[in-house]
């Protein structure tokens, strides 16, 4: 009696369990089986992915000299069957690359460029690469090769039939002070999708919810005159004096300007010789703030104690923007579905081996957290300030819906720009966040592809927070500054 009540019960689960799965509508069943597939793909792909992005942590390219990142980058995606067109909007590292036809189409974008002054190997100790004289501390070598391979996994359910629509890639060199997706924004490279996906490297795994700071920066020259320090100092006119009563006055203009403001600067050129007047020097200033018109104005400022520090040193003075970089705009409709997306993927589980590499990096920063919260995804939520970074993200979301995560790639409590990322980096804990990246995007792209409801409220909710305004980049009409990083 006993065995039959339980065969009963089994076949009552199990007719309940058939029920349930024929409630599933066959739209939702192929998106279902086109996230699976591409996750197995993703899966397959890991080990040729992670030896790409460790080769570009090698290379260590900076904004807009990332030949070899690039061309690696380009030649995956072509010999994946991608049409690809480099050089676009007048930047050699710059690429475009194409998969499909028609609508939805959907863009990745992908980033590579590494930064200069610092490097470090992969130990968990401080230790410089003698020689190199820059290092992947932001992670866009991963960002890049996440980026890429999410993109072919799309392409290969479109050549399937899977998916219908356009898949593309882009290329964008030197985010790192260069804004080089603006002069791709500007170029009207983004103007025929209907979405855009990121996503950024960072200690924790959680969509982007909070906006960023607009950025302008520019290159200040100043002109004066060399003579011999100590036999004809009266015949000379520094341009170093220039260059530091610029400084202090801007230094002294921060008293009044508004609290939300970030500037910094480092002097780039300070003469060769102290016995020498610096006949030449500059600085390189960043302004930035929550609001791209307060940027603005306070750039112009800037400016002006330029022109004060020239009038007072008797030097002449010229200044050359290098970027210029719009908040970054949240679509709250996309941030829903990428976080159900990074729900399913999950967090970085790390390897005894790797809980040993975290321990002994995290006593070398100052804030460490809790390793255990590289295997957790946070919850969604929504802060309208407190991102003190920038990121030429921020235009592309002024041009179309955009959406974007962080993915656990370092050690908890690593900050960006630091020693400590180029180490996490370029280990397996770097590549296995790099794949949570790759697997959270490929499969919004499959949402966003197959939900023509979801994609127009995201338009909807884009032209509601764009609101009248017209979008004009901050950098005006100046050419890449290709050479910003000599």
């Amino acid at each position: 009696m006993k065995r039959i009540l339980m065969t009963s019960l089994v076949l009552l689960s199990v007719q309940l369990m058939a029920q349930k799965k024929s409630k599933i509508d066959p739209a939702t069943q192929q998106v279902n089986a086109n996230k699976e597939a591409a996750l197995a793909a993703l899966n397959s792909a890991y080990e040729a992915d992670k030896k790409t992005a460790l080769q570009i942590w090698e290379y260590a390219e900076v904004g807009y000299k990332e030949v070899k990142s690039a061309a690696l980058h380009i030649q995956h995606l072509k010999d994946a069957g991608f049409t690809v067109e480099t050089g676009v909007a007048g930047i050699p590292t710059a690429f475009v690359a194409t998969y499909g036809t028609g609508s939805p189409a959907i863009g990745i974008l992908a980033e590579y460029d590494a930064l200069p002054g610092i490097n470090q190997s992969t130990s968990a100790e401080r230790d410089p690469i003698v020689g190199k004289n820059a290092g992947h501390a932001c992670g866009h070598h991963l960002f890049g090769t996440a980026s890429v391979s999410a993109g072919i996994a799309i392409k290969e359910l479109i050549a399937a039939g899977k998916l219908k629509g356009t898949i593309k890639v882009f290329g964008t060199p030197a985010e790192e002070g260069g804004s080089g997706k603006v002069f791709l924004v500007r170029e009207g490279l983004f103007n025929n999708l209907d979405a855009v996906i990121h996503w950024h490297p960072d200690d924790v795994n959680a969509v982007t919810t909070t906006s960023a700071l607009a950025n302008k920066s520019a290159k200040f020259k100043f002109y004066g005159i060399s003579a011999h320090a100590a036999a004809a100092p009266e015949q000379g006119r520094s341009a170093l004096d220039a260059v530091e009563a610029m400084d202090n006055m801007v230094n002294m203009m921060r008293e009044h300007i508004p609290q939300e403001t970030r500037i910094h600067y480092v002097i780039t050129n300070g003469g060769k010789a102290p016995n020498v007047i610096p006949d030449f020097a500059e600085v390189y200033y960043y302004v930035r703030h929550p609001k791209r018109k307060d940027v603005v104005e306070i750039f112009d400022r800037v400016v002006k104690a330029a022109e004060g520090a020239a009038l007072g040193t008797g030097t002449k003075f010229s200044y050359d923007i290098i970027g210029g970089t719009h908040d970054l705009l949240i679509n709250k409709t996309l941030a829903e579905t990428m976080q159900a997306n990074l729900d399913k993927v999950g967090g970085v589980n790390y390897t005894e081996a790797e809980i040993a590499f975290a321990k002994k990096i995290q006593p070398t920063m100052v804030a460490p957290i809790d390793i255990a919260t590289a295997a957790q995804v946070k919850p969604l939520t929504y802060i309208n300030e407190g991102n003190s970074g920038s990121t030429d993200v921020g235009d592309v979301s002024y041009a179309l819906p955009t959406v974007g995560l962080r993915a656990a790639t370092w050690v908890p409590g690593t900050a960006a720009h630091s020693w400590q990322a180029v180490a996490s980096g370029g280990t397996e804990i770097g590549t296995k966040g790099m794949l949570v990246a790759s697997k959270t995007m490929a499969m919004t792209a499959i949402d966003l592809m197959s939900n023509p409801v979801l994609l127009a409220k995201a338009m909807e909710e884009f032209i509601k927070s764009k609101g009248d305004y017209k979008y004009k980049a901050l950098l005006g009409d100046i050419k890449p500054a290709l050479n910003y990083r000599d």
